[in-house]
């Protein structure tokens, strides 16, 4: 199939419904003028982070072997996300570009620049790809990368270098283990997969309620981007050019470098690195005091260029 013919498929498949479920968001509380925005969006993250997520994470992790080629996708995502981080940080902390700016924006933009939206935005692409079980390699990615240094470098970024709060203890990735239903999901799933006790029939069922979480989070991540402040500011151009980028081409290059020839699991690992910014960061922005808005743009920004980089990444070679 030609490039051109596979990104004209990849614009219906996967771009349109996409951006249908983002724009929905984003025009819901315009066509309807009661709603309470604010009330939707916390009660939809409540229900996908209790609900809809800990299904797919469970169904994904009790029907899926661990295999040497799927550790090698949180490898390569984990290590182009810090070197990343490294850039960002020169970026915004030294260099003229960073100049003028609080520390509480350079702070929010590094974590934001580390860390892509990989279930929700990654999914559809690898499945696209790659195939239905494609998803694998986005929820090992976010339980064995994304989740352990969001909840422990990221903080430490956010509390250390954006609020100088030196008075907080190192964070504990324990704690969030035992407050958070998708990585218990996840963990007896695993459990479950390991000693072979994999029930199909629940397998299946898990998996028809968690399919909600991608539509869900999509409208919500519409309702979320500030659509009437989108200004163009260089730090954020700047770190989303890094983000959708420089990450994808780092991970490309450690790929062919620690497994020529690459394989399925190392280019679904450039799809990963390739996503946009996370909504998370708006949850860390609110929680450590940090520049929600420079957040909020960086998320909205990073989404609207995803889809002229893909493209790109697709017609230079590094997804295939």
């Amino acid at each position: 199939m030609s490039y051109f013919a596979r990104l004209f498929n990849l614009m219906i498949e996967v771009m349109l419904p996409l951006s249908i479920l983002v724009a929905a968001g984003a025009l819901w509380p315009r066509v309807f003028r009661d709603a309470a925005v604010d009330v939707m969006r916390t009660q939809l993250n409540r229900l996908v982070l209790y609900l809809f997520y800990p299904c797919i994470l469970f169904a994904v992790a009790a029907s899926t072997p661990i295999t040497g080629a799927l550790l090698t996708v949180p490898l390569l995502v984990g290590i182009g996300s810090l070197v990343s981080g490294l850039l960002l940080y020169w970026m915004l902390y030294r260099s003229p570009l960073g100049r003028g700016l609080q520390d509480t924006t350079r702070a929010i933009l590094v974590v934001g620049g580390m860390f892509g939206n990989t279930f929700n935005i990654g999914v559809p692409v690898l499945v696209f790809f790659y195939g239905a079980e494609a998803m694998r390699y986005a929820v090992f990615n976010d339980m064995l990368m994304t989740m352990p240094l969001l909840w422990s470098l990221g903080v430490w970024i956010c509390t250390r270098l954006g609020t100088h709060r030196h008075d907080v203890g190192g964070p504990s990735v324990v704690k969030v283990i035992l407050t958070m239903p998708p990585i218990w999901a996840f963990v007896i799933g695993f459990v479950v997969q390991q000693l072979e006790l994999t029930y199909q029939p629940l397998v299946t069922a898990t998996r028809f309620i968690g399919q909600a979480t991608i539509p869900v989070i999509l409208f919500v991540l519409g309702m979320t981007i500030p659509w009437d402040k989108l200004t163009p500011r260089p730090e954020i151009l700047a770190v989303s050019a890094v983000k959708l980028l420089v990450t994808p081409l780092i991970v490309w290059g450690l790929g062919i470098l620690l497994f020529s020839p690459m394989e399925e699991a190392q280019y679904a690992a450039v799809v990963e690195a390739a996503t946009p910014g996370m909504v998370t960061a708006l949850l860390l922005a609110d929680r450590f005091r940090l520049d929600h808005g420079a957040a909020a743009l960086l998320i909205g920004w990073s989404t609207i260029l995803f889809w002229l980089t893909l493209p790109l990444a697709m017609a230079v070679g590094l997804i295939r």
